[in-house]
Protein backbone atom coordinates (compact mmCIF):
# COMPACT_ATOMS: atom_id res chain seq x y z
CA UNK A 1 0.00 0.00 0.00
CA UNK A 2 1.80 2.96 -1.48
CA UNK A 3 0.96 5.95 -2.71
CA UNK A 4 -0.95 9.18 -2.19
CA UNK A 5 -4.62 9.48 -0.17
CA UNK A 6 -6.92 11.69 -0.07
CA UNK A 7 -6.74 13.85 2.77
CA UNK A 8 -9.97 15.44 4.85
CA UNK A 9 -10.74 17.94 7.05
CA UNK A 10 -14.39 18.04 8.53
CA UNK A 11 -15.88 15.79 5.75
CA UNK A 12 -13.77 18.01 2.97
CA UNK A 13 -11.41 17.16 0.40
CA UNK A 14 -8.55 19.19 0.80
CA UNK A 15 -5.30 17.63 -0.64
CA UNK A 16 -3.65 14.33 -1.20
CA UNK A 17 -1.09 13.17 1.24
CA UNK A 18 1.33 10.25 1.22
CA UNK A 19 -0.25 7.14 2.49
CA UNK A 20 1.71 5.33 5.45
CA UNK A 21 1.01 2.53 7.99
CA UNK A 22 3.40 3.32 10.38
CA UNK A 23 1.36 2.49 13.35
CA UNK A 24 0.74 -1.23 12.06
CA UNK A 25 2.23 -3.79 14.31
CA UNK A 26 3.36 -7.90 13.23
CA UNK A 27 0.91 -10.07 14.95
CA UNK A 28 2.10 -13.19 13.88
CA UNK A 29 0.81 -13.47 10.51
CA UNK A 30 0.18 -10.21 9.17
CA UNK A 31 0.49 -6.06 9.42
CA UNK A 32 -2.14 -4.36 11.02
CA UNK A 33 -3.40 -2.13 13.33
CA UNK A 34 -5.50 -4.78 15.96
CA UNK A 35 -8.20 -5.09 13.15
CA UNK A 36 -7.93 -7.73 10.07
CA UNK A 37 -7.86 -5.95 7.21
CA UNK A 38 -7.25 -2.54 8.42
CA UNK A 39 -3.96 -0.23 8.68
CA UNK A 40 -3.22 2.88 10.53
CA UNK A 41 -0.44 5.24 9.84
CA UNK A 42 0.49 9.59 11.19
CA UNK A 43 1.70 11.83 9.06
CA UNK A 44 2.33 15.58 9.11
CA UNK A 45 1.15 17.92 6.14
CA UNK A 46 4.01 20.73 4.69
CA UNK A 47 2.28 23.08 7.15
CA UNK A 48 3.10 21.49 10.14
CA UNK A 49 -0.83 19.58 10.74
CA UNK A 50 -1.18 15.69 11.80
CA UNK A 51 -3.37 13.40 9.72
CA UNK A 52 -4.38 10.27 10.41
CA UNK A 53 -4.07 7.46 7.16
CA UNK A 54 -7.20 4.80 7.32
CA UNK A 55 -6.07 2.02 5.07
CA UNK A 56 -8.27 -0.72 4.13
CA UNK A 57 -7.70 -4.21 2.46
CA UNK A 58 -11.64 -4.39 2.03
CA UNK A 59 -13.01 -4.91 -1.58
CA UNK A 60 -15.31 -1.33 -1.83
CA UNK A 61 -13.64 0.64 0.59
CA UNK A 62 -10.65 3.33 -0.05
CA UNK A 63 -7.69 4.27 1.79
CA UNK A 64 -8.09 8.11 2.95
CA UNK A 65 -6.45 10.16 5.83
CA UNK A 66 -8.26 13.09 8.10
CA UNK A 67 -6.36 15.63 10.11
CA UNK A 68 -6.05 15.51 13.96
CA UNK A 69 -4.79 17.57 16.51
CA UNK A 70 -1.50 16.98 17.66
CA UNK A 71 -2.24 15.55 21.12
CA UNK A 72 -4.26 13.19 19.35
CA UNK A 73 -1.32 12.02 16.88
CA UNK A 74 0.61 11.69 20.22
CA UNK A 75 -1.91 9.40 21.89
CA UNK A 76 -2.13 7.34 18.56
CA UNK A 77 1.89 7.03 18.65
CA UNK A 78 1.96 6.23 21.95
CA UNK A 79 -0.70 3.46 21.93
CA UNK A 80 0.64 2.25 18.69
CA UNK A 81 4.43 2.60 18.02
CA UNK A 82 6.18 4.71 20.07
CA UNK A 83 9.17 4.18 18.28
CA UNK A 84 8.52 7.17 16.44
CA UNK A 85 7.44 9.48 18.82
CA UNK A 86 10.39 11.57 19.38
CA UNK A 87 11.31 11.77 15.37
CA UNK A 88 7.88 12.95 14.90
CA UNK A 89 7.46 15.18 17.37
CA UNK A 90 10.55 16.25 18.45
CA UNK A 91 10.67 15.60 21.78
CA UNK A 92 11.43 12.92 23.87
CA UNK A 93 8.55 9.85 24.79
CA UNK A 94 7.03 11.11 27.85
CA UNK A 95 7.36 8.69 31.29
CA UNK A 96 4.33 8.05 33.51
Amino acid sequence: MEGKVRLFDDDKVIGVVKYTNNLDHWDGHNWTCGSPGRHLGIGKTKDGRFYLCHGTQWQGERDYAEIISEEEAKRLVLMHNPDIFEKLFNEPVPEY
